[in-house]
């Protein structure tokens, strides 16, 4: 007879109400305060934290007087905890949405340029030929999209595999590159010059990523290389519909690849600014985990990213 390994038989005996107290342990920081949030009493939340670490053979937290803290062991049980647990139950809503007579579902995040050009026109190809899947999309920048990809709350990224933080767990096809233009409202003072520096961007508000971001750093660091401090009066957002009003009824300026505000420019409502700004990002790919089998739906959307993508970016 065959033994299970020693990792797969320890995993086993795992519970759900072991992952979920896990969990509940790392956003209280307190076993009192985590136990509540479980509905179980503090006795039987030291047990279950005790049945965890001795099914594992390490301390996932360290107690102190004002807590817990996960060990470093805890830290990678809580990632997959909540992985786990957000599969089991996007499980439960696709299983759902098939009962009700949908073909399942896809969660996909984006980035702002093929936000509003390949990601729109895949879906639209998906839904011309399956219209009960259901399909959620969520805008942001590549941090938080890889994050909520590696944690399962997403099935695939159009973004940027930024750090080694999960990289090794990620798969990448790259698409294409992003050069970041200056964005102006039509009429705008600055595009009655037929030359602008980067001295004259400074004289006017910017809409600016939020600080975290890899753009935001670039745009910071393209000022002080041109021996100018960065801007102080700013507005920040990642909200392109926010953006785009703000743009259309203000002097503020803006750094956006120009294809994201294509219909904009094209009606002349926007224009851009006649300068080398400089900044551009790394190529933008499809981002998926290694180890996730997508359900069909979200596998429509991928075959539809890619055949898209073959019609947008030629040169791939």
């Amino acid at each position: 007879m065959v033994q299970p390994s020693t990792s797969w038989f320890s995993a086993s005996r795992l519970k759900t109400r072991h992952l979920l107290l896990l969990l509940h342990l790392y956003e209280q920081r307190s076993v009192l305060r985590a136990a509540e949030a479980a509905n179980m009493t503090q006795p039987a939340a030291s047990k279950l934290l005790s049945e965890m670490e001795g099914i594992l053979g390490v301390p996932l937290f360290e107690r102190h007087a004002r807590g817990v803290e996960p060990t470093w062991y805890g830290q990678v049980l809580i990632r997959r905890a909540r992985s786990a647990l957000s599969e089991i139950g996007r499980a439960h809503d696709e299983i759902a949405a098939m009962r009700n007579g949908r073909m399942g579902q896809a969660s996909i995040g984006t980035v702002v340029n093929p936000g509003t050009t390949l990601v729109p026109q895949a879906i639209a190809a998906v839904k011309r030929d399956f219209p009960d899947i259901l399909i959620r999309v969520e805008m942001d920048y590549s941090r938080p999209l890889v994050a909520k990809l590696l944690d399962g709350q997403l099935d695939i990224v159009i973004g940027r595999i930024l750090g080694p933080e999960g990289a090794g767990d990620l798969e990448f096809e790259p698409l294409a590159d992003e050069p970041h233009s200056v964005i102006v409202r039509a009429g705008h003072p600055l595009t009655q010059q037929s030359r602008v520096t980067h001295a004259d961007l400074i004289d006017y508000g910017w809409i600016m990523p939020p600080a975290a971001s890899v753009l935001r750093a670039r745009l910071d660091s393209m000022f002080l290389e041109h021996g100018l401090a960065p801007p102080q009066n700013i507005i920040e957002t990642a909200s392109l519909p926010v953006i785009i009003h703000l743009l259309r009824h203000s002097d503020l300026l803006t750094a956006l690849p120009a294809e994201s505000v294509a219909p904009y420019l094209q009606t002349a409502q926007m224009q851009v600014l006649p300068i080398e700004l400089g900044v551009r990002m790394e190529f933008f790919g499809i981002i998926r985990r290694r180890d996730q089998q997508l359900s069909p739906g979200a596998e429509r959307v991928l075959e539809a990213l890619r055949a898209t993508a073959r019609q947008l970016y030629p040169d791939l």
